[in-house]
Formats: C-alpha cells, sequence, structure tokens
C-alpha cells in the first residue's frame, strides 16, 4: 500500500491510501497547513476493505514518501507489524550521524521495493483529470470530499472492468 498527499487548490490536502493497483482504499481531507507526518496513522486508520471474510483494516507493507517519516510513526508501524519503506529526510539522516553512536542505525529501507510508490502518484493523477476537482473550484469542504470519493469509486470501477 502506498500512502501520499497532494493538494487540492492552496487551502486543502488529501492524504491517501491505495492498494498496487493504484485503487483508493482511504482518504482523509485536512487543511493544507497541516503537517503531512502528523496525518500518517490517521490515514492508515480509515483503511476498511470488504472481502470474503473479516475486512482488513491493515495493509501487509507500506510506502510512504519524505512527508511521514518520523519516529513516532515508525513506531506506530512496528507496533502493529507493519513493514514499511519511507526514506530519511536529510535532516534526520544529519541529526543520526551527528549524534554519532547513540543516534542509532539508519532504518531499513529497500530503494527496489520504494518504485512501487508511483502508483500512489498514479491515484493523484486520475484525479487531477477532473478539471473542477483538480483546482478545487467547491467552496464546502464536504463537496470536494464528495468528488473524491466519487473519483475513488470510478477508479475501482474501471479498474473492476478492466481485471478478466
Amino acid at each position: 500500500h502506498a500512502i501520499g498527499r497532494s493538494r487540492g487548490g492552496l487551502t486543502t490536502k488529501i492524504h491517501l491510501v491505495c492498494d498496487g493497483q493504484a485503487r483508493t482504499l482511504a482518504f482523509v481531507l485536512t487543511g493544507g497547513q497541516v503537517a503531512d507526518t502528523s496525518m500518517f496513522t490517521d490515514v492508515l486508520d480509515e483503511i476498511h476493505v470488504s472481502g470474503r471474510g473479516h475486512a482488513r483494516t491493515r495493509p501487509d507493507r507500506v510506502l510512504a514518501d519524505k512527508g511521514y517519516p518520523s519516529k513516532k510513526n515508525r513506531a506506530w508501524l512496528r507496533e502493529r507489524g507493519i513493514k514499511s519503506t519511507i526514506p530519511e529526510r536529510a535532516d534526520q539522516i544529519a541529526n543520526r550521524k551527528r549524534r554519532g553512536s547513540s543516534g542509532g542505525r539508519p532504518p531499513a529501507f529497500d530503494p527496489v521495493d520504494y518504485k512501487n510508490r508511483n502508483h500512489v502518484e498514479r491515484s493523484f493523477n486520475h484525479g487531477k483529470q477532473w478539471r473542477g476537482f483538480a483546482t478545487r473550484y467547491d467552496k464546502l469542504g464536504i463537496v470536494y470530499r464528495g468528488a473524491a470519493v466519487l473519483n475513488a469509486i470510478i477508479r475501482w470501477l474501471q479498474r473492476l472492468r478492466d481485471t478478466p
């Protein structure tokens, strides 16, 4: 599962989780000034995928960009047994190196696996095909959120149609 964020106009961000086929699993709409790293657990808590048996609420692996790493988020993932591929920011690397041997080891990072994060970018690009949605013409957040939900539904239906 990939997680990312996109600005919908100047005052809104969409924090989104998608699967390996770029289908939206969950998203959270926030103000543009909200820090990405603080929304990480909130958007992952929104996952609820029904199927045969119990609904899935936890991904096996999370791929995220440099907007989401923090000790708190990495600890949250470890507590739940979720593997992650999140690159460190330059300031985090510098702080760890500055502390020397007490700075700890760098978190594991698989650059080959990280290439699959493009799924979330493709999911955002699908939404940006709608001009009104991409430029955030809607004044009310509830209407903008409705457009995001409708876009996700259409994406799921397209993928189901294309599946043999």
